[in-house]
């Protein structure tokens, strides 16, 4: 009885820290001409993210290389173009990140549909 109520608890608190980014997330970036916006579709697999990111001046890129881990998310937005490079941290349904593009770096904020 012992053990199965440690692998209860156990259970129930790597649950608890696991975070789920599913889900369609729109961003402001502050950039060097205005503000950038982006809507940004996330499906989370374990700690693999993949998905889309989309903006007016390049349509939908595909999210490469995402992960999460506890809090930590990072992808990357590539396609002929340009390579952006977002790392950052998740709480709840916001995202706080930086993304760095030609060695150029600007903050990104996200917040999650409902």
């Amino acid at each position: 009885m012992q053990l199965k109520a440690a692998v209860l608890a156990l259970l129930l608190s790597v649950c608890a820290f696991a975070t789920d980014v599913t889900g369609k997330w729109n961003a402001i970036a502050k950039g060097p001409g205005g503000d950038i916006g982006f809507v940004f579709t996330i499906t989370q697999t374990g700690t693999k993210l993949t998905g889309s990111a989309h903006s007016q001046l390049n349509g939908d890129v595909p999210i490469k290389s995402g992960k999460v881990q506890g809090d930590a998310i990072s992808f990357t937005v590539q396609n002929d173009q340009f390579k952006a490079v977002h790392k950052g941290t998740v709480s709840g349904d916001e995202m706080k990140l930086t993304v760095e593009i030609s060695g150029q770096k600007m903050e990104m904020m996200a917040k999650r549909e409902k």
